[in-house]
């Protein structure tokens, strides 16, 4: 039995934590806050509850399989999973509107068509076969397994060539160039807003990007009764029934080393820390470099030119309409633009805004009121300043507005509201400037991978959005079966058959 000890109490580093203690391993978790759950938090106010991270799951299989690796009760016993359908309501900014169902391509080929004319509903199913080939190619090495020293052979762009497009005899194309080219006008919004929505400048990234509208549509989007955090207390739960212990208000100042490898840690406080593996499951950076070191020719950290998200809490009188979409996003008529500014700080284009209204009784305290999350992807701190009163105020003001395409009658509804700012999520999380990690995309190089789970450190893993295979709840999750497979089996682990 060894003595592991685990930085950070977020869904990476939880997950890690229940699948290592359910191995025999006697488990730690240091977290420099009072609670776990890492960005998915919660809000609380005068009987409205609000999510501070993700909204809503997708590829759900991930939790599923680490219930069922770290326990008897499975994951629907102890969280109640629900299909949102319709998956996501697009409002264009001419006006136009297109409400996808869930896990339907059939059902979204039709919408597609009604709403951009004859052809659109085939175009789209087009592109998004493409994308499942490149899901195919990549599925494995980019989401199953840990990365593989050969890594740059990832950096190749999988996602297969439009005949006659001529992009790949130049170059492999971007994403927005595939959004414009294969689908062209209204309908490229649809392709390109859920890559920006995940921290991905569309115009700087690689096609095959596109897998990450596939995975949505293919394995649907879920709500969790009671909101997203109450995910993160299941797993939380099942740390504490599988033995984790937690030492909350615990700030580790350092990774120790010792002969060579992995020793301990040093907490803010000075005490020291002994354990026979380190599990860092925060953002890097937030310790010295030399605590984590990378071998050489290893992917680069994800730091710099990684945004933030911006979320408005809205309090509202009234019932939530029983035909409300839980979800719908609200296109700026500039997305290139937008882009531009979320990861260089020029803030005057009018967001992508995501609206969240749940139809779930744990958020709200009775029937005639409504929560409602508003969001959109931004400058993180450092590179905008978000203590400055007049631009948190335009971009509450922007969030608002964009609101209130979704929701009639918003303005004459609200009873309050609440910013939450990347400076907030920097306090909250202690990621750096607030940046949330994206997923790791193929293509480009591999200049969008995440540095692998082992370091150069012996005993020292890597695990969480910050690590292979990047960010979302999906792929954090994943790295719990990764790096667990690692310190287990060894460096011989190639990822679950």
């Amino acid at each position: 039995m060894a003595r592991i000890a685990v930085i950070g109490a977020g869904m990476g580093a939880m997950a890690t934590a229940a699948r290592l203690a359910v191995a025999g391993h006697q488990v730690t978790v240091y977290e420099r806050g009072s609670t776990y759950g890492g960005s998915v938090g919660r809000y609380e106010r005068e009987g409205f509850a609000f999510d501070t991270g993700p909204g809503l799951l997708h590829l759900p299989a991930v939790y599923r399989d680490l219930f069922v690796k770290t326990g008897k009760r499975p994951l629907e016993e102890c969280v109640e999973l629900v299909q949102v359908d319709p998956a996501v309501r697009h409002l264009l900014a001419d006006g136009s509107e297109a409400t996808l169902p869930n896990v339907s391509r059939g059902g979204a080929e039709a919408v597609l068509d009604r709403a951009f004319g004859t052809g659109a509903g085939g175009r789209w199913s087009a592109v998004l076969g493409r994308a499942r080939d490149a899901w195919d190619a990549t599925r494995r090495p980019l989401l199953e397994e840990p990365l593989r020293t050969d890594w740059r052979a990832l950096g190749r762009e999988p996602y297969p060539a439009l005949r006659g497009s001529g992009l790949l005899r130049r170059r492999p194309p971007t994403l927005a160039e595939v959004a414009e080219r294969e689908l062209g006008g209204r309908l490229a919004g649809l392709l390109e807003s859920p890559v920006l929505a995940h921290g991905l400048a569309p115009g700087a990234t690689p096609a095959a990007a596109t897998v990450l509208p596939y995975m949505e549509q293919t394995f649907g989007s879920w709500y969790v009764r009671g909101g997203i955090r109450a995910l993160a207390t299941a797993v939380y739960e099942r740390c504490l029934e599988r033995k984790v212990t937690f030492e909350f208000g615990a700030a580790v100042r350092e990774v120790l080393v010792r002969d060579g490898r992995a020793a301990g840690l040093l907490l803010a406080d000075g005490a020291e820390v002994p354990a026979d593996f380190v599990v860092c499951g925060i953002d890097p950076r937030q310790l010295p470099p030399a605590s984590v070191p990378r071998p050489a020719g290893a992917v680069p950290a994800r730091g710099p030119g990684v945004p933030s998200r911006i979320t408005l809490f809205l309090a509202l009188r009234g019932a939530r309409p029983a035909d409300a979409a839980h979800r719908t996003v609200v296109h700026s008529p500039a997305l290139a633009a937008e882009a531009r500014a979320a990861f260089a700080g020029e803030h005057t284009a009018p967001p992508t805004v995501t609206v969240l209204r749940p139809d779930d009784p744990a958020t709200r305290p009775d029937a005639d009121h409504e929560a409602v999350t508003v969001s959109a992807v931004c400058a993180p701190e450092g590179v905008l300043d978000w203590s400055d009163p007049a631009l948190t105020a335009r971009y509450a003001q922007a969030l608002l507005a964009a609101a209130g395409r979704a929701v009639p009658g918003l303005r004459e509804r609200l009873l309050w509201q609440e910013l939450r700012t990347p400076a907030d999520v920097a306090r909250a999380t202690g990621a750096v400037g607030g940046a949330v990690p994206p997923p790791s995309v193929a293509g480009a190089g591999g200049r969008l991978l995440h540095p692998a789970n082992a370091t150069a450190l012996p005993g020292l893993f890597l695990a969480g959005g910050w690590a292979h295979p990047g960010g979302g709840l999906a792929h954090a999750g994943m790295t719990g079966a990764l790096v667990a497979g690692l310190i287990v089996e060894g460096a011989g682990f190639r990822g679950s058959q």
